[in-house]
Order: C-alpha cells, then structure tokens, then sequence
C-alpha cells in the first residue's frame, strides 16, 4: 500500500483566529463560577482565559489543584457551552476570503485548537469553515491533546503533511510554543487575544495584524532563505 504523498500545511487555531467566541466563552465561565458559589469576574477580565484549556482555566480561577472540584466546574461549562456557548460566536471578518486563497495554493488545511473536536466541528458546520479543511483536530473530553504540543505533534504523526513545510497559526503564546516544540514556525495574528508583545516574546515567525495579510506571511514563512 503506497504512503500518501506529504503536502505543505497550514494549522490554524480556532478561538480568536478564526472565529471570535467572547461571548460563549466568558458567558459560560461566569455561568460556572455562580453555579458553583464564586464571584464572576466580568466578562472583559476573562478575555485571558480564551486560548488555553479549559481546564488550565478553572484551575487558576477557582484556585485549586484539586482535580475533582476542576473536572466539576468543566463539565458545568460543557453542558452550558454544548448547547448554548458554541454558537454565541462569530467568523471574523476576512478569515473565509484567507482560507480560500491558502486552500487554492494547494496547502493541506488543518484546524489545531484545544477545545474539544466534537464542538469544533459542530462551530465549523455551523459558520461555515468546514468546506476549507481537509482535517479537524482538537481535545478529547478527557483533556487528551489539549496541551497544543501535545496536539501538533499527533496532527504530524497522523496527517499527510511535511513538518519541513508546515506552520502553525494562532492568537496566543499557546499555538507558537506548541509549534516551536515540533520546530514549526509559527504565524502570530492580532485580530484575536494575545498580544504583540506576547506572540513576539513566545517566538513567532511573524507577526500579522488583519486576515487579508496572512496568506502572503504564509507564504514567506515557509520560503527557504537563499543560502
């Protein structure tokens, strides 16, 4: 049986570089934490809290390590976010028009994000993304490859793509250390939640500030400098 041929690849992150979940996101961490007796911090002092795992998150707000008060407050926020959270999102502006003009040029499209791959998919179906990625990747319910290293390098492991020809594109430190621990490049974008000073401390390639930008930062990322 004959390997499929390896392809150049683009993994992109969802929340903040494809779509802008604010509301579901930061509805559905406010939800948990009074349901299970906490001050809710309004919502613009949870805007840090959309990148890493969820479970990362109600860690640090609920200030525990205690893993079974942290599972509790996740599936809380499942059971508000599978219903309802998922869909109080948004495609940001210009994000169709990019992925198209990188899905022409023949590169292999995967989304790379740590929420769970069955919302992803249903976020993608609903907005319409799904039509531009050949794979969809995310976290299992148990927190399998949430850890974005962790979930980039299952995707190279289990993909069609050349790790020489890959880059990875997100909005928070997360995605740019996760590719640099697979020695990816990494795309750092500023329409989403992390800013320039962290993509450019995390170690970013390049740093791009609106979506009409990104395929030709694409492209010259992953052009070999003359010798």
């Amino acid at each position: 049986m004959e390997s499929q041929e390896k392809r150049p690849a683009i993994l992109f992150d969802l929340d903040g570089t494809l779509t802008d979940p604010f509301f579901g996101i930061t509805n559905g961490i406010r939800h948990v934490l009074q349901k299970m007796g906490r001050t809710a911090p309004a919502a613009e002092d949870l805007r840090v809290c959309i990148g890493p795992p969820i479970q990362d998150t109600f860690a640090r707000l609920l200030e525990s390590s205690d893993e079974a008060l942290i599972w509790e407050a996740v599936g809380h926020y499942r059971q508000r976010y599978g219903e309802i959270g998922k869909f109080e999102n948004k495609v940001i502006p210009g994000i169709p028009e990019a992925l198209a003009h990188c899905e022409d040029a023949g590169f292999f499209l995967s989304v790379a994000t740590s929420k769970v791959e069955t919302y992803t998919g249903d976020i993608l179906d609903h907005f319409g993304l799904s039509r531009f990625f050949d794979a969809v990747h995310g976290s299992a319910l148990d927190g399998t490859n949430s850890n974005k290293a962790d979930l980039i390098r299952h995707i190279l492991a289990s993909e069609p793509v050349d790790p020489a020809r890959t880059v990875m594109v997100g909005d928070r430190s997360h995605d740019i250390i996760g590719a640099k621990a697979n020695a990816l490049p990494a795309i750092g974008v500023l329409w989403g939640f992390g800013a320039r000073a962290e993509l450019a401390e995390a170690g970013a390639a390049e740093i791009v500030a609106r979506p009409e930008k990104l395929p030709r930062a694409i492209a010259e990322t992953l052009t070999p400098l003359p010798a």
